[in-house]
């Protein structure tokens, strides 16, 4: 039986949660609400709802195209950013190798690197080789920040693998082409797969990075934060609740696969 500052303790964790949760989603719940609201400026309580808004922002032909470009972006840096950090988690956890920690201190640098910094950085240096911003130069930003946080990701992964596994196939007669695709890749698909979200979303939402380095290719990132400077709309709250729902399920749908693929390893 508890006691009563076990219960206490209880309702504490609870009261904070609660509290903790509240003030992440209310801002959210807000925005929903302005883009909800008839009105061209938000008030609270909102008088009348509509999603007029909501219409307007999904027959626009430019939030079609700062979609088309945020998504080429997103999808390009997900394929690249897997290939390289697939490899680069071997590199980084599996295998020991002359120069393996200066490796990894590398790998780690980028990561704790301010992005507005890196971001103005790399403006720099492509102006200094005469290459103009553009939607091109932000997929080359974005895999400077992203590739090592895949990495790292798949790394988690690549440290639980058994390499004895690796070993009894090669034993066997087994070629490394099919220990790949046979062993592990399937071993490994929870880490790639949850990677694989990692660079979408911090793709699709990065700001710092699109900002100095997409040019006249604008972002949903990019837009948002120029109507909320300048020239606000309803389309504002309407586009970001859009963005952040997309997100949301796209994360739960990757978790649902991630735990289809780990039960798949469970009963193999």
């Amino acid at each position: 039986m508890e006691t009563r500052s076990q219960i206490h303790a209880r309702a504490f964790v609870k009261a904070w949660t609660g509290f903790v949760v509240l003030a992440l989603y209310l801002p959210i719940v807000c925005g929903a609400l302005a883009g909800l609201s008839k009105g061209r400026y938000f008030g609270f309580p909102v008088r009348i709802f509509s999603t007029e808004w909501w219409g307007k922002t999904v027959a626009s032909l430019e939030i079609q195209t700062l979609v088309q470009n945020s998504l080429l972006i997103a999808f390009i840096v997900t394929l690249v950013s897997v290939f390289f950090a697939f490899f680069g988690a071997l590199a980084f956890a599996r295998y020991d190798w002359k120069g393996r920690r200066l490796f990894q201190k590398a790998i780690l640098l980028p990561v704790f690197f301010p992005q507005p910094v890196l971001g103005l950085a790399l403006l720099l240096w492509f102006n200094a080789i005469g290459i103009n911003p553009s939607w091109q130069t932000a997929v080359i930003a974005h895999l400077v920040w992203i590739v090592p946080v895949v990495t790292l990701v798949i790394a988690i992964q690549v440290y639980s693998f058994d390499p004895t596994l690796e070993e009894a196939a090669r034993d066997l007669g087994a070629s490394r082409w099919f220990i790949l695709k046979e062993i592990t890749l399937p071993i490994l698909w929870p880490g790639i797969w949850s990677g694989a979200l990692f660079a979408f979303l911090l793709s699709w939402g990065n700001f710092p990075l699109s900002l100095y380095t997409a040019g006249v290719d604008s972002t949903i990132p990019k837009w948002l934060y120029s109507k909320m400077v300048a020239g606000y709309s309803p389309m504002v709250p309407a586009l970001g609740t859009m963005s952040t729902l997309s997100a949301a399920t796209l994360l739960l749908a990757g978790g649902l696969v991630i735990m289809i693929l780990r039960r798949r390893q469970r009963d193999a």
